[in-house]
């Protein structure tokens, strides 16, 4: 197989935005041929003018744009294509590899097979398969997968008001397209045999195809909103980083031995030696987290920073120690907006419940002792504040929890948070005790 011979295509149907199972079968299709330096096109399968609408064709092409994967030529819309998809039916009809029949039952139609019918706004065409030996093909994926033609019914592939169907449609596409290699889920393999023979009636080889198995939920079921997110678009809208989320669409049904993080050009320079799973994958939010926090782990602030949605977080010295401080505490791009707000905004209110679980009998006067002796201190670094800390709660003789929780309670508004003497040296000598003296106000 030369390299420029490989042309595959992705053919999502704009009825709904792009989902992960989608994503995913995009994502090998245009791995595939990139790997031999081929091209991959993007159909958009409008025909279904009820169910098609324009918002969710901008959002599949959006998706994709974010997720890194570009595809080659002009995207293709099935429904300019009418007058090509007629073109074709009557040339079928011409040699009597199509029919024209009422469309109310398969077996009363059959009849009509040789007959010749006018079309009219009563009547389907009908796509004559073969009756006798078999339809096979070998699959990417599963090997060689046949079935006998008696089972294979003559399907519709022009409805009563003229319009074409789908399996008969991608067929004229996929000519049109010079399409080698189909890469899809194989929940499409019973289309494949209608769709063999359609190419064969038009004197085409049929492309090579590749069905891979579908993306389960982590309780064997099939990918649905009950498991969370399952448009693109949301997991971007979660705070998810495009090469992770790649990383791990990837991941989802390929392998390459042990390995685990690839960038986006050691996924086509290895996706022709790795191994595509028979087995259906299972999805994981908690191993796409994962991903994700590796790959803001690896990230260098300035990088980031311009990520990060924010309005507070700047290129500034500040911020950088900000984003340092609370880098572990973040699995997504969200999170570091989240944890760090309170570096930039004094806690204005505080949640009942973290009051009742930080504030005790004697807490007030314990954080005015403490906001006294901390204001004293001459040299303002997190070892300093940490040790006069632990100074003050000997000298109450009380447990540490009883002042570091009432206190990063003040400082944050929140009981979770850094290191306490981290978040003081920090945010500042002035800042921290006027945090203090208003939480204790609040309180």
């Amino acid at each position: 197989m030369s390299k420029s011979s490989v042309r595959t295509r992705f053919a999502p149907s704009p009825t709904g935005y792009l989902h992960i199972g989608g994503a995913r079968t995009a994502l090998f299709a245009w791995l595939f041929a990139k790997s031999y330096e081929g091209d991959c096109l993007l159909r958009i399968e409008d025909t279904d003018k009820e169910r098609s609408k324009e918002e969710y064709t901008e959002e599949i092409i959006r998706s994709f744009e974010w997720l890194g994967i570009e595809f080659d030529e002009e995207v293709v819309y099935q429904s300019k294509n009418a007058i090509r998809y007629k073109e074709v039916i009557d040339s079928l009809l011409e040699e009597g590899l199509a029919y024209v029949c009422s469309g109310e039952d398969l077996q009363e139609d059959k009849k009509f097979r040789d007959e010749n019918l006018a079309r009219d706004e009563n009547t389907v065409v009908r796509f004559k398969m073969p009756e006798k030996g078999t339809t096979k093909f070998d699959d990417l994926v599963k090997g060689q997968i046949e079935v006998l033609n008696d089972e294979l019914e003559d399907f519709i592939i022009e409805r009563s008001d003229g319009s074409a169907t789908y399996n008969f449609c991608v067929v004229v596409d996929d000519i049109d397209s010079e399409i080698s290699h189909i890469i899809r889920g194989d929940d499409h393999v019973n289309n494949t045999f209608k769709q063999i023979n359609v190419f064969k009636a038009l004197k085409v080889e049929p492309p090579t195809y590749g069905h891979v198995p579908l993306i389960l939920g982590e309780d064997g079921k099939r990918m649905s909103k009950r498991h969370g997110a399952v448009g693109v678009s949301e997991y971007r809208d979660m705070g998810i980083l495009p090469q992770a989320f790649m990383n791990y669409l990837a991941r989802l049904g390929w392998s390459l031995g042990d390995q685990e993080i690839f960038t986006p050009d050691e996924l086509v320079k290895n996706f022709r030696s790795g191994n595509l799973n028979t087995a259906p994958a299972s999805f994981s939010l908690d191993k796409l987290t994962w991903y994700n926090k590796e790959y803001l782990n690896a990230m260098e602030f300035t990088d980031l920073v311009d990520l990060i949605p924010s309005e507070h977080i700047k290129n500034d010295e500040y911020s950088k120690k900000v984003i340092e401080l609370i880098r572990e505490r973040c699995n997504s791009l969200n999170d570091f907006s989240t944890e760090s707000q309170y570096f930039y905004n004094k806690p204005e209110a505080f949640k009942e419940e973290d009051k009742i679980k930080a504030i005790k009998e004697n807490t007030l006067n314990l954080l005015n002792l403490l906001s006294e002796r901390l204001s004293n201190l001459t040299e303002w670094k997190s070892d300093s504040i940490q040790e006069e800390i632990k100074a003050f709660v000997d000298d109450q003789e009380i447990g540490f929890a009883k002042i570091g929780i009432p206190l990063r309670l003040c400082l944050t508004g929140s009981l979770n948070s850094p290191s306490t003497d981290k978040v003081c040296e920090l945010l500042g000598k002035e800042e921290v005790i006027g945090r203090i003296e208003f939480a204790i106000k609040s309180f």
